[in-house]
């Protein structure tokens, strides 16, 4: 299209310096130049090509996609993140909206390849980093032909029985779509932790890089044996493993978005998201400030392990919405050494029978104290049905627990952290993010992630190569 604009600098954002769009034209008014009535043509259409595609440089936007059940959105901004300390423009979308750099482009659930596509076709943008959703995929497929990373952060029991996707399996198979889609001079970044995500390896045309919480995996220790990438927390760091070398990055109890090394699956995010920059060249002093910036805070990861200072107790809001989430919410409830730890628990009501009951067990076995409560959306379930299963599960695994129902969400957060005795930690799982933090600010929390470490002169270390022990 032609657009004719008004702006008193054509370098900058029309937004920044309140420039205004006048005129839309169907086409660039080529043809006068091209083909002119009177005098000596000119080929600017050229001149217009070879700004687009200087000569030497990429042509396309290099383009990071992540997939997997849990843990999308929470790797997707820190691999934004990460991609902003080279100085480049990002363009990322999540649940939560698109961006381009730190502007809100569209507010919503945008992990589809509509919203891909409108980063995609920006031209300010650098790079793409898309969280990709398993809806969209089975919807409309991707937004591009092939991507240059690809990352698969794991593969779990939610959203089954919907879109005909029945079983893990068939579900792992959607989600390889993002692994098979790297181009051969590519990386995907595969977790070697989840057997059906290390699988994909198999079927893939690009290079693979593996990332693991556990440095003697076999399958990490195969690969770097014979030369390949990975990723892995190793001593309480983050390092990234080449044949017989290890890079240290950071220890994770430097890592912000850890909550002091507290919570094993935010360090399994950040290895993926480490591992995703490095592959694509990102230096490791550009990762490691990018890890020490980010953090679980409501501003860069709302509803992602948002943890809340309120004197006498602590409040942590997560979207954790299936077992496997429940799992890694558990992992940090379980580092928590104070008080008593109170859940108030629930899940979308569009989910099986036995995927609630299972939300009971799990909670029955992390919490001393639960509440259930109920989405407002049932999603055409009864009102009061989930919370049955739930209530089921958690007595077939301590049949004398006592816990509460109450179904409306607002009143049972209340309940709960009217209730925290001095020390207690409050986890909220809501259908609301927004709703649950706004009850929580209301109370005049002292901080958000408020979790002290002690100064360490091992992250020194850090900063240097040390010959990998993992053989």
């Amino acid at each position: 299209a032609g657009i004719d604009i008004v702006t008193p600098d054509i370098s900058r954002p029309l937004r920044e310096v309140d420039g205004t769009i006048v005129e839309v034209n169907a086409a660039p008014g080529f043809r006068m130049h091209v083909c002119p009535s009177v005098g000596i043509p000119r080929n600017v259409a050229g001149a217009v090509l070879d700004m687009l595609f200087p000569s030497g440089k990429p042509s396309r936007v290099p383009i990071i996609s992540v997939t997997g059940t849990n843990g999308k959105t929470t790797t997707t901004r820190l691999t934004a993140h990460i991609f902003k300390q080279t100085g480049q423009i990002v363009g990322y979308t999540t649940t939560d909206g698109t961006y381009i750099g730190d502007y809100l482009v569209e507010a919503g659930d945008n992990t589809g390849p509509q919203s891909a596509q409108l980063i995609l076709q920006d031209p300010t943008v650098e790079v793409a980093v898309l969280e990709t959703a398993r809806g969209g995929i089975l919807r409309s497929g991707l937004a591009f032909s092939a991507s240059d990373v690809g990352v698969v952060l794991n593969v779990a029991a939610d959203h089954l029985g919907l879109g005909d996707i029945n079983t893990i399996e068939q579900m792992a198979k959607v989600k390889s779509v993002v692994a098979e889609a790297v181009l051969p001079t590519g990386y995907a970044i595969l977790n070697a932790d989840d057997p059906l995500v290390a699988d994909m390896g198999k079927r893939v045309k690009s290079q693979v890089a593996f990332f693991s919480m556990h440095p003697d995996n076999p399958l990490v220790r195969e690969h770097t044996q014979q030369g390949g990438l990975a990723a892995v927390y190793e001593n309480g760091y983050l390092s990234i493993l080449k044949g017989d070398w290890t890079l240290r990055i950071e220890q994770a109890v430097n890592v912000p978005l850890t909550l002091g090394g507290k919570a094993p699956f935010m360090i399994a995010n950040a290895l993926a998201a480490s591992l995703a920059a490095f592959a694509h060249g990102v230096s490791l002093e550009q990762i490691r400030a990018g890890l020490s910036t980010f953090r679980a805070s409501t501003s860069q990861t709302p509803g992602r392990m948002n943890l809340f200072n309120l004197g006498n107790n602590h409040a942590l809001v997560d979207y954790a919405h299936n077992p496997h989430s429940y799992e890694a919410v558990g992992g940090f409830v379980r580092n928590w050494t104070e008080g008593e730890k109170i859940g108030v628990v629930g899940g979308p009501g569009d989910r099986r029978d036995e995927d609630f009951v299972t939300l009971g067990k799990l909670a029955a076995e992390i919490f001393d104290r639960i509440i259930i409560k109920e989405d407002d959306d049932t999603r055409g379930r009864p009102r009061g049905d989930a919370a049955e299963l739930i209530a089921k599960g958690i007595l077939q695994v301590k049949p004398d627990y006592d816990y509460e129902t109450i179904l409306d969400e607002t009143t049972a957060i209340n309940t709960a952290l009217d209730t925290a005795s001095g020390g207690s930690l409050v986890v909220i799982l809501p259908e609301s993010v927004s709703r649950a933090i706004s009850l929580i600010e209301a109370r005049n929390p002292i901080g958000e992630n408020v979790i002290q470490q002690p100064n360490s002169t091992a992250a020194v270390e850090s900063q240097v190569s040390v010959q990998s022990t993992v053989r």
